[in-house]
């Protein structure tokens, strides 16, 4: 990944994309029960390769300082959205790419929350993994999908 100054505008327009939808639907973002819709951009790495799942990263670190979690979350929820989209990124299929990061987010906020809110893990995994699905599957797959179909192109100049 050769970087230059195209490269870090479309990481920066990914992040800030991801910050502002997290933080402007904070009362969905955050929480034991929570569909973060910016996650419906966990996708765009399966089209756009792991720039994108760095801009994802960055995004999340700024939406996460307003998430009131600390540096768990501010450190670890973000290194779990990058793990997330660097996986994608490797995918077959959209149906493939979007597991990752419902199983990774699933498993890692819930233990983030049991450990920063005292959250039953098991069933805090379980709604967050539903968030997930929701924000992914049911938001992310047609929307990223058809938005990739009439603009794509541009992110691969």
């Amino acid at each position: 990944m050769k970087i230059n100054s195209k490269l870090i505008t479309k990481i920066a327009g990914v992040a800030a994309i991801y910050a502002v939808l997290t933080i402007l639907l904070a009362p969905i973002s955050y929480g034991a029960i929570q569909v973060r819709i910016a996650e419906a951009l966990t996708l765009l790495p399966f089209f756009l390769g792991n720039w994108a799942a760095v801009g994802l990263w960055i995004g999340c670190i700024f939406a996460n300082m307003f998430g009131g979690l600390g540096l768990i979350d501010i450190i670890g929820g973000s290194t779990l959205t990058l793990v997330a989209g660097l996986f994608t990124a490797r995918a077959n299929n959209i149906w493939e790419a979007g597991i990752y990061p419902v199983v990774i987010n699933a498993f890692g906020v819930g233990l983030i929350l049991n450990r920063t809110l005292g959250l039953p893990y098991w069933s805090t995994s379980f709604y967050v993994g539903i968030g997930e699905l929701i924000s992914v599957y049911i938001v992310g797959v047609p929307a990223i999908s058809i938005t990739m179909k009439k603009i794509g192109s541009i992110f691969n100049t």
